[in-house]
């Protein structure tokens, strides 16, 4: 099947893939008769609604069976899921849909989860945009596929709160989630290396793509602010009309060019002093004052440029971004443009976990004992046991 599960049959690996036991049930029920079943579809955990995919997949399956499924869709796309709320009802014939449960559950889980960490970093940074760069934290094409979609889905449902949200991502495969032909992005640490010089990989990069704006990655040599205004300088027509980015991608192991614990400290009093009087852990610390990309980190790169005139050119801020790291940008009043977040959209994948019990046999509500919360709301009766 395709990463999208689009433009293939989608009978093909539905045996190979299926748990056994679902496989050894389609086969009893087409011996001994078959039922029309509900099943209804939860998690466990809170999550934003992001079924399209499998919803998709299911009607592809259902047409190529020749079979009819009922999809009652509780919770719209994009809406907030309490856990283990059911989020579809799921109705057709036993025998069509016995073998689906393993597939269906992994189109639905991972997507769910995703927009939700998606969901909360928007929040926690309303003013702020995102780009999606978590295709390389994928286990292959399908993967990538489910975690563009959610990002997505988890953007537009924080716009709707007011924030700025995810602006594009970084690959063509899944750019069409966003509105956009295209991924975002100008050069890996790979390019600097190659080029010899911040500096001239920039030049390699506008040379090469001179109608698109540069965002030239300061953090290779260790040189942050030196480089950033070397760039700035070269480019003085670029950084006037706002088409000039800075990222920092500083890992945690050094602080950034010109800061130690004592610079880092006063360059937050200089600008957000009560956040260092509200951190609450020391995690939250590091993110303040710390090594790599601290929101004290983003405040001396902005003194720099905007020291020398450059307070136009934005500075685009990565690595090792969550939900609490951008609660404590947002609370240092860090001045990012935006923030690229890769291995946080898919992160907390054991959370990931679709479940589904059916709930109902030819019209009489039936569920194991325990899960009777997953029953429809509209007074359906529970068979006697």
């Amino acid at each position: 099947m395709s990463a999208d599960g689009a433009g293939a049959d989608p009978l093909a690996e539905i045996s190979g893939r299926t748990d056994a036991y679902f496989n050894r049930t389609r086969r009893i029920v087409q011996r001994f008769g078959d039922k029309r079943v509900t099943y209804a579809v939860f998690l466990r955990r809170p999550v934003i609604s992001a079924p399209r995919l499998m919803l998709d997949w299911l009607r592809a399956v259902a047409a190529a069976r020749g079979a009819v499924f009922e999809l009652d869709l509780v919770y719209p796309e994009g809406a907030w899921v309490g856990a283990g709320e059911p989020m579809v009802y799921i109705t057709g014939s036993f025998a069509a849909l016995a073998d689906l449960e393993t597939l269906f559950l992994q189109k639905l889980g991972p997507p769910c989860v995703a927009a939700h960490n998606a969901y909360q970093m928007c929040l926690a940074l309303p003013q702020v945009a995102f780009l999606a760069m978590e295709a390389r934290h994928c286990a292959g094409g399908e993967m990538q596929n489910m975690m563009g979609y959610a990002a997505a889905v988890g953007s537009e449902a924080a716009r709707r709160e007011g924030a700025r949200g995810f602006i594009g991502n970084a690959n063509d495969f899944t750019a069409h989630w966003f509105g956009a032909d295209a991924g975002r992005g100008t050069m890996p640490h790979a390019l600097i290396g190659y080029a010899g010089s911040t500096l001239r990989a920039a030049e390699m990069f506008h040379e090469t793509f001179p109608d698109e704006p540069l965002t030239a990655l300061v953090d290779y040599f260790g040189r942050e602010i030196t480089d950033a205004l070397e760039v700035c300088h070269r480019f003085t027509d670029l950084a006037a009309a706002g088409r000039l980015s800075m990222r920092l991608d500083t890992h945690g192991g050094r602080f950034i060019e010109g800061l130690d614990p004592a610079e880092s400290y006063a360059a937050l009093e200089r600008h957000a002093p009560g956040a260092i009087r509200r951190y609450r852990s020391e995690t939250e610390l590091r993110y303040l004052v710390g090594t790599g990309v601290s929101a004290a980190a983003v405040w001396r790169l902005r003194e720099a440029l905007d020291a020398v005139g450059f307070d136009k050119v934005r500075i685009v801020a990565s690595s090792g971004f969550n939900v609490d790291k951008c609660r404590v940008m947002a609370d240092a009043h860090a001045p990012i443009d935006v923030v690229g977040t890769g291995s946080f959209i898919p992160e907390a994948w054991s959370e990931t976990y679709a479940t589904a019990d059916i709930v109902e046999y030819d019209g009489v509500a039936m569920v194991k004992l325990g899960r009777e919360f997953l029953l429809r709301k509209n007074g359906a009766r529970r068979a006697q046991r």
